[in-house]
């Protein structure tokens, strides 16, 4: 009895003096830096060489646009993410889906934000004529736009900060916290899966305490959404969340890509709340191809 006590206390020793000096795999990685990420994300996308001889980037496809939240809806059609260097546009049309209709654009120097219907955004170009750093930083539809800001062309310059290692169910992914150069409302959160370093999510998130005022809207919807109530009579916190999902990777002329792209939307108001998705299932993806400069300007310019 005495010996099987002396082997379990020293099977309990050496399991701890493992601990400490053999750092694990997860330890390890929540010491990379920024940089590294970036270069082994880079990395996933193409050689270098490739990334380099890509001057323009176009992906279209089928989109479910699904609103959650005031009420219930679905609706299907097309969308196109079309981009050149710092210009970017995306579009998307349904038939007779209303404030689901979306367009909005960047050429460089404005944001433009195409109207649903007459005097009418749609919800999501609301929210990011709001927030126009999201499309003028580039960031809107991730690595499927020439416009990146972490392609190594680009003049963003944003503040990377790793804040560590992220579970969504069983994935695991790196977290990088985004800081545009000038400053933002929006806490932004880029994340790249831990085996392949490919950009598989953006997260951008505000509140505003309740008092404060939700500072400029667009049209209005954003600060009270169409059809929305709130019954509680009381202020509230006004919450904004933005999740961009990115997945079904495939290489198509040297590049690996993303396929599927989702964009949920959330405003929780003190006119009530909204939830919705845009659902995309890119089926065909071009580069360096010739886009007229009028695509990247789609309204009124702000």
């Amino acid at each position: 009895m005495k010996n099987g006590r002396i082997h379990l206390l020293f099977l309990a020793t050496l399991v701890a003096i493992t601990a400490a000096v053999v750092p694990s795999h997860v330890s390890a990685q929540d010491k990379l830096r920024p940089e590294e990420i970036v270069a082994k994300h880079l990395d996933s996308i193409a050689a270098a060489e490739m990334r380099a001889s890509v001057k323009s980037r176009i992906a279209a496809g089928p989109v479910v646009a699904v609103l959650r939240a005031p009420g219930t809806a679905k609706y299907e059609g097309r969308g196109v993410l079309a981009s050149d260097g710092n210009k970017n546009m995306m579009g998307v049309g349904f038939e007779n889906a209303g404030q689901f209709q979306e367009r909005f654009a960047f050429d460089g120097k404005d944001v433009t934000v195409g109207f649903a219907r007459a005097g009418v955004r749609g919800y999501l170009g609301d929210f990011l004529l709001t927030h126009d750093n999201i499309i003028k930083e580039g960031l809107i539809g991730g690595t499927l736009s020439d416009s990146w800001p972490l392609l190594e062309s680009s003049d963003k310059k944003p503040k990377l900060e790793y804040k560590g290692i992220k579970k969504s169910g069983a994935k695991s992914m790196h977290e990088l916290r985004y800081t545009p150069k000038g400053g933002s409302d929006l806490e932004i959160s880029l994340f790249f899966d831990t085996e392949t370093f490919q950009h598989v999510r953006t997260e951008y998130t505000r509140v505003i305490s309740a008092g404060l005022g939700t500072g400029r809207i667009a049209s209005g919807r954003a600060d009270r959404p169409t059809g929305a109530v709130d019954g509680s009579g009381q202020q509230r916190p006004t919450r904004y969340k933005m999740v961009e999902h990115f997945g079904d990777f495939k290489k198509e002329s040297g590049m690996t890509l993303p396929r599927s792209y989702k964009v949920e939307l959330e405003m929780d108001t003190r006119g009530g709340t909204f939830k919705g998705e845009w659902d995309f299932t890119l089926t065909d993806l071009a580069f360096n191809q010739k886009i007229p400069a009028d695509t990247f300007n789609v309204g009124p310019k702000q």
